[in-house]
């Protein structure tokens, strides 16, 4: 086996799974509650070099001894060892709609989905024709009670998660944005949003559309105390945590490592092939 390819090649695969994350980022950069890639590798174990034709007693690092000198270690090369999603707060954005919500902190709205309950930093909410709170791909937002119903331009969500809606301010929504104390006296509690947390949510596992599902290794959805470190928000949206100029930067990276590792296999084949049709002939 000639290592320098096999070293080389481990190499460009690296970059291809970097560049692959890359690619998904920016693909997403306008996804509303997007949380980024980034791809994690680790090197193959090294070996550790010898020279064989040596006289001498030389010690090693383990305390045995041994006729062949230590030259040092050699790298085999790199792997993936994992995708890791980055769940840094994205960019809190303004759109006026009141069936926009947007988590500031940790935590997940919990969405009932025909494959079982999912979860998602995307809150991007509509009613459907039967008054039901639901994702736009048309999935019911989960309430500590169960499903949501409302009626358009009649309720308010506040910095707990709590539902509240008033029939009289159907024919009035601007109400909802300067109410008084009396407003609110009759206001009505029609649930709160189910927002959960996971003890390592660093092992969900995408299912798209900016939705999660929890694994054996995330561990089970556990309910969280709004209003405190983590907080919903009416009327905002979380953008995705892509800063496209820095993963254009990490682009222009890749690809240059990509071609050093193209170099190292060329050289070696050229070696490889000097060595072959002139030193073998002598």
């Amino acid at each position: 086996m000639i290592r320098g390819l096999y070293t080389g090649a481990s190499g460009m695969v690296a970059q291809m799974h970097k560049m692959d994350a890359i690619s998904n980022n920016l693909a997403n950069v306008d996804l509303t509650g997007y949380k980024k890639d980034t791809s994690i590798h680790k090197a193959f174990p090294q070996m550790l070099l010898q020279r064989s034709d040596d006289d001498g007693l030389y010690n090693m690092p383990f305390g045995s001894m041994d006729t062949s000198p230590i030259v040092g270690m050699l790298g085999t090369g790199v792997e993936l060892n994992e995708l890791y999603t980055v769940f840094e707060q994205g960019a809190l954005k303004q759109s006026g709609n009141p069936f926009d919500l947007a988590i500031e902190g940790e935590g997940f709205f919990s969405v009932q989905t025909p494959d079982g309950e999912k979860y998602t930093r995307n809150g991007t909410f509509m009613v459907d024709n039967n008054g039901l709170l639901v994702t736009k791909e048309g999935m019911p937002v989960l309430g500590e009670e169960g499903l949501i119903y409302l009626k358009k331009n009649n309720f308010v969500v506040d910095s707990q998660g709590q539902i509240f809606q008033n029939a009289d301010f159907a024919d009035d929504p601007q109400r909802l944005v300067s109410m008084e104390e009396n407003d609110w006296a009759n206001m009505e509690l029609v649930d709160t949003l189910k927002v959960v947390d996971f003890n390592r949510p660093r092992f969900l596992k995408k299912q798209g559309s900016s939705m999660w599902a929890n694994t054996r290794e995330s561990g089970q959805p556990r309910d969280m105390e709004l209003g405190a470190e983590t907080k919903v928000i009416q009327g905002f949206l979380e953008g995705s945590n892509v800063n496209p100029v820095t993963e254009m930067v990490n682009m222009i990276e890749v690809n240059r490592a990509y071609e050093a590792n193209q170099k190292v296999i060329q050289t070696q084949d050229t070696m490889t092939s000097q060595l072959i049709n002139k030193v073998m002939t002598l």
